[in-house]
């Protein structure tokens, strides 16, 4: 368990606990962005089946901090990031299973980017609005969930946002519903957070259709793997 112990912003409350489930081939900054943000209001649980180091998809690893046993029964937030190792996570029964276990109890079930088809494996985002990274919009619809075109997407206690980037915003989002708007800008202000990107090329409408393509075409063997899970998924609970 990581908990910030340096920085305090006014209002002391119990800690938050944050389940964060790691899977090799993450995406370092779907989870770093919203830790960053909640940080200082919760106890951190970086989970995974044991302690051993967790790769993301570039290279960079994590620490576990607790395995899935070992992680709180009761979650104020269940957390999925996403990444290029998503599709095995999809198919992962160990994943799915404590997925499903802790996200019937959990306050907010909650994803970034690609973690939502993690969830939505699970069964956790079935008739839940729900967003995910532009490219994989239509795999979260295989799943029978209504994705929507959003930085993040808040319905009841299911909260996802899209891609990578918008950890950030995501993170902000859910912590101005559990602690407060004040507090979610005095966190802004903190991280400084003010973008201001150097290219509008940060959507498939900004980038253009051929930019748009050619990343798709970098994606195209990720969102096979994908398909062919949300397909399975959805022939076996129909």
């Amino acid at each position: 368990m990581t908990e910030a112990h340096d920085i305090k912003l006014p209002g002391p409350q119990p800690l938050l606990q944050i389940g964060m489930v790691l899977y090799p081939g993450l995406t370092m900054l779907d989870l770093i962005g919203p830790q960053n943000v909640l940080a200082v209001h919760a106890a951190t649980h970086l989970l995974w089946k044991d302690r051993s180091l967790v790769p993301s998809d570039t290279g960079v690893s994590i620490q576990p901090t607790a395995t899935f046993s070992e992680c709180p029964d009761d979650l104020d937030i269940l957390f999925v990031p996403g990444g290029f190792g998503t599709a095995d996570a999809m198919a992962d029964q160990e994943i799915l299973r404590f997925l499903r276990d802790r996200g019937a109890r959990a306050r907010y079930v909650t994803s970034v980017c690609t973690g939502s088809l993690v969830l939505a494996a699970a069964g956790l985002m079935q008739g839940y609005k729900a967003t995910t990274h532009w490219a994989t919009r239509h795999i979260l619809e295989a799943f029978g969930v209504e994705c929507v075109r959003a930085r993040v997407v808040v319905d009841r206690n299911r909260i996802s946002g899209g891609g990578v980037t918008a950890g950030i915003d995501f993170g902000l989002t859910l912590l101005a519903l559990l602690r407060g708007e004040d507090t979610a800008k005095l966190t802004q202000l903190m991280l400084e957070y003010d973008p201001a990107p150097p290219f509008n090329a940060g959507t498939p409408e900004g980038a253009g259709p051929e930019l748009t393509q050619r990343m798709l075409a970098v994606l195209d063997p990720l969102d096979q793997r994908m398909r062919k899970v949300a397909v399975a998924r959805s022939s076996s609970a129909s």
